[in-house]
């Protein structure tokens, strides 16, 4: 599966998913990754997909969406990895542009030294760069980096790339409890991000289940003080912690759909149940995908979330 979708962003909208990297191919491992944990860390550059099938994959797609009636704001690399990890993301964004969407992606940061990645992720509309910590010991518990990535080289590389980047950049910092949430460690991140003007900060908290079950959000109190101290650094913070309004897309087979979205993107039970009307499915369906194990069922919060159980691929 390499479209699917659209979701609804609250960054972009209806967005078309671009899964240009197989699970769970990246270089970070982060303890609140949605997708679950990283089975093939990576810092090399490789080919996974060629340009092409991404393309045409994309591409008709977009045709199904639209002869539903959808919308589509964007098309988002947003994969079950580290999307720079693709050889040739340059390439298939030129092969994209024809569709006339603005396309954007979504990067944990980490390749940025490498001066080819800045390049190719220059061409994109928007790039949102995820920038949970900046303090060593923070970063190497909550994104569990590659064992040859470097902080400061990985920070240096966001700083080259905001300066030379022409779209639209906005960053996210995902606040784990007793992790990276403490004054000090928001008041560096906070400092280090004004370095790259974003034209939006968002901070997060994990709402979906996330790969250690440890994992949990600050309280309200820290939320309002994150809020607070990188307001006095940046123009513009918004909390992302809450789900879109909007409502996913459903365009054409709609348990094929289903399973694609929650590949990489895990619904919750009325999200499902919305879905399933929409499209005309009788809900008993769900009761079929769970039990031919190609769903699991899972609690987060006290709230029943929908996964699609993955089926490893990569060699």
């Amino acid at each position: 599966m390499i479209a699917f979708g659209p979701v609804p962003s609250r960054r972009l909208g209806q967005s078309l998913g671009i899964n240009n990297i197989p699970p769970k191919v990246c270089s970070y491992d982060c303890v609140y990754c949605q997708v679950g944990p990283t089975t093939h860390e990576a810092i090399a550059r490789r080919e996974f997909y060629p340009p092409e099938e991404i393309s045409a994959a994309v591409k008709q797609k977009v045709e199904r969406v639209k002869a539903a009636g959808g919308k589509i704001d964007f098309l988002t690399f947003v994969p079950d990895g580290e999307p720079t990890l693709d050889i040739h993301l340059g390439a298939t964004i030129k092969l994209l542009r024809p569709l006339g969407i603005k396309i954007a992606v979504i990067s944990n940061a980490s390749l940025l030294w490498r001066k080819e990645v800045r390049q190719e992720l220059g061409t994109a509309d928007l790039v949102s760069l995820k920038m949970d910590a900046v303090e060593e010991t923070a970063w190497r518990k909550v994104n569990r980096p590659n064992a040859k990535l470097a902080m400061d080289k990985v920070l240096d590389g966001a700083v080259k790339f905001s300066q030379g980047f022409q779209g639209e950049l906005i960053t996210e910092t995902m606040l784990v409890k007793g992790v990276n949430d403490g004054k000090s460690q928001l008041r560096a991140v906070a400092a280090f991000l004004k370095k790259l003007q974003p034209a939006m900060a968002y901070i997060g908290i994990p709402t979906r289940p996330p790969s250690e079950t440890w994992v949990q959000p600050p309280d309200e109190q820290r939320l309002t003080e994150a809020h607070e101290i990188f307001s006095t650094q940046l123009d513009k913070v918004e909390y992302l912690i809450g789900f879109p309004e909007d409502t996913f897309t459903v365009s054409g087979d709609v348990l094929k759909d289903l399973l694609d979205i929650t590949s990489v993107h895990p619904m919750r039970e009325s999200e499902v149940l919305e879905f399933l009307k929409k499209g005309g499915v009788d809900k008993g369906k769900l009761k079929e995908l769970l039990d031919q194990d190609q769903l699991v069922r899972v609690v987060h919060e006290e709230e029943p979330f929908y996964v699609r159980k993955l089926q490893f691929e990569y060699s």
